[in-house]
C-alpha cells in the first residue's frame, strides 16, 4: 500500500504470462511490457486467426505461445493475468494456483495503478447503458471522466494515460469480478441478477456470488447503488458494508430513487433531494428508467450536479444494438436488440412495446431457460422466428404457444418476419443467446440484421 492509500505492484523483470490475445489481452501485454516485465502471451488460436495482434506482439518482442496451454509455463510465472473470456477455473492453472502464483484479471491489474475514484457498474442487463449515462452525467456536471472497462476500452489503457480524469467509470462483468481481489470502487452499482452464463458457472448461486464481489472491498465511506426490487440483489448484498442507495424497490427507511409517472424523485438526504422529468428523455421502457435512476444516483455520489444529471438524461441517445430503431417498412417497425443475450433482456425489450411483436430469437445457447418467456410471449408476441444453434431448444420450450417457425439464417429470419408482420407491428431481433455460432460478436449480428432489413 502506498502512502496515499493506493496499491501498486512491482513489475520490473517479473515473468508475466497473459492468457488470451483478444483486445484486452493485447492491452495488458503492452502495459506489462512497458513496465519492464518479461511477458509471454498464450492463446489457443493460431497465428493466422490472431492476425495483426500476433504480428504486433512479435514486433514488440513479446513472446507468444499458441495452441494448447503448457502447465509448466504457468508454474514458472511470477504473475498470470487472465483475459475476461478465459475461465478463472481453467484446469491448466491448478498447479500455479497451488504454488501461490498470483492469478488476476485485467481490471484487478489496472486498479493497482489507478488513484482516481472509480464508479463501477455491473448486472446481468443494462450495464452499458448505465455506464454510459454515468459518464455523460459527470461530463455534463463539468467533471473530466474516463469511461471504459467491459464497455469497450480496457481499463488498463487508462492506467497508461498521462492525462488523468477526475472520475473513472467502468462497466464490469462477472468474468472480470471472478479474478478481482483488491478492486475497490468508491461507488458500485448492481443493476439486477438474472440467469445468464450458466454455461460457465455451476449454477445461479455461483453467478450471483460473482456479481456480489463488486462490493467486497467497500467500507462505510463508499456507496452501493442497488436494485431493491430484485430479491437476488438483496440476498447477494445482505452483508455489504457501504452506504446503500436503492434505485428501485426503495423501502420507507431507505434512501434512493422513486420512479413515478413522468418523473424520478431522488431521496438522498442532507437537504439535497432533487427530481428528474423523464418526459424529456429519449430512452424507452421501465428498464431504461431504472438504468437512468441508477446512473443518476451513482453520478450524484461521484460529484455530479442535479443540473448536469438532467441535461445528460435529456440528451442521451439509445445505445446501438439495444432496442435500436432500424427502419419502418410498409408500416412495420424494425428494432435491433442484438445485445439481448439472455432471457431477462428479451423480456425487458418485449415489455417496452405496446404493439404486437414478431420476435426473432436464437444463436448459441448459454444454458438459458427459454420456457421462462412463455408468459410474456403469450401477451406480447404475434409470431416467433427461431434460428441458430439454439433453435431446437427454443422450439422445444416454446412450440406449445403455436407461434414459432424456424429460419435457416438471418436473411431467412428477416424475410419470414416480414411475411407474417402486419402494418403497426414491431419486428424485433432479441436473441436471448450468444452470437458465436455464426458471428464474431453481438455487434456483427446486429449489423447483419440491419443490412437485411434495409434490403427489404
Amino acid at each position: 500500500m502506498n502512502e496515499d492509500g493506493t496499491r501498486n505492484m512491482e513489475l520490473l523483470d517479473k515473468k508475466a504470462t497473459v492468457v488470451g490475445l483478444a483486445r484486452t489481452g493485447e492491452a495488458v501485454a503492452e502495459f506489462l511490457h512497458g513496465h519492464g516485465a518479461r511477458v509471454t502471451v498464450v492463446d489457443q488460436l493460431g497465428e493466422e486467426q490472431l492476425g495483426e495482434r500476433a504480428a504486433k506482439m512479435h514486433r514488440m518482442g513479446i513472446a507468444l505461445e499458441l495452441g494448447p496451454h503448457r502447465e509448466a509455463l504457468f508454474l514458472e510465472s511470477d504473475l498470470i493475468v487472465l483475459s475476461p473470456g478465459v475461465p478463472h477455473a481453467l484446469g491448466a492453472l491448478h498447479g500455479a494456483r497451488q504454488r501461490g502464483v498470483p492469478i488476476i484479471g485485467e481490471v484487478e491489474l489496472a486498479s493497482l495503478f489507478i488513484r482516481e475514484p472509480i464508479v463501477a457498474v455491473t448486472g446481468t442487463n443494462g450495464k452499458t447503458t448505465t455506464t454510459s449515462l454515468v459518464g455523460a452525467m459527470l461530463d455534463a456536471s463539468g467533471l473530466k471522466t474516463f469511461v471504459g472497462g467491459n464497455i469497450g476500452t480496457p481499463l488498463i489503457l487508462y492506467a497508461t494515460l498521462g492525462e488523468k480524469a477526475d472520475v473513472v467509470v467502468a462497466e464490469i462483468s462477472s468474468f472480470q469480478l471472478d479474478t478481482a481481489q483488491g478492486f475497490h470502487p468508491q461507488v458500485a452499482v448492481l443493476l439486477n441478477i438474472t440467469e445468464d452464463h450458466l454455461d460457465r458457472y455451476p449454477g445461479f448461486a455461483a453467478y450471483a456470488y460473482s456479481k456480489a464481489r463488486l462490493f467486497m472491498n467497500q467500507g462505510a465511506s463508499d456507496v452501493a447503488v442497488l436494485n431493491g426490487a430484485d430479491p437476488a440483489v438483496r440476498d447477494a448484498v445482505a452483508s455489504v458494508n457501504s452506504r446503500c442507495l436503492y434505485f428501485s424497490g426503495r423501502r420507507p427507511q431507505e434512501r434512493g430513487a422513486d420512479i413515478g409517472a413522468g418523473s424520478i424523485a431522488f431521496v438522498v438526504g442532507g437537504g439535497q433531494d432533487f427530481s428528474l422529468d423523464t418526459g424529456l428523455c429519449r430512452l424507452r421502457g421501465l428498464h431504461n428508467l431504472e438504468n437512468m435512476a441508477a446512473a443518476a444516483l451513482a453520478a450524484f455520489s461521484a460529484g455530479a450536479t442535479p443540473e448536469g444529471i438532467r441535461k445528460a438524461a435529456a440528451s442521451f441517445e439509445p445505445m446501438s444494438h439495444r432496442v435500436e430503431h432500424v427502419a419502418t417498412v410498409r408500416g412495420v417497425q424494425y428494432y435491433n436488440d442484438s445485445k439481448a443475450t439472455n432471457v431477462d433482456a428479451v423480456r425487458r425489450a418485449l415489455e417496452s412495446f405496446e404493439a404486437p411483436v414478431v420476435l426473432i430469437m436464437g444463436g448459441r445457447d448459454k444454458g438459458a431457460d427459454f420456457a421462462a418467456l412463455a408468459g410474456t410471449m403469450s401477451r406480447k408476441v404475434r409470431r416467433l422466428i427461431v434460428m441458430g444453434e439454439a433453435r431446437g431448444a427454443i422450439m422445444r420450450a416454446l412450440s406449445h404457444l403455436g407461434i414459432a417457425r424456424e429460419a435457416r439464417d438471418m436473411e431467412d429470419a428477416v424475410q419470414k418476419a416480414q411475411g407474417v408482420a402486419h402494418p403497426g407491428d414491431v419486428v424485433l431481433l432479441s436473441p436471448a443467446c450468444a452470437s458465436f455460432d455464426r458471428y464474431r460478436d453481438y455487434k456483427e449480428r446486429g449489423l447483419d440484421f440491419c443490412r437485411y432489413v434495409r434490403n427489404l
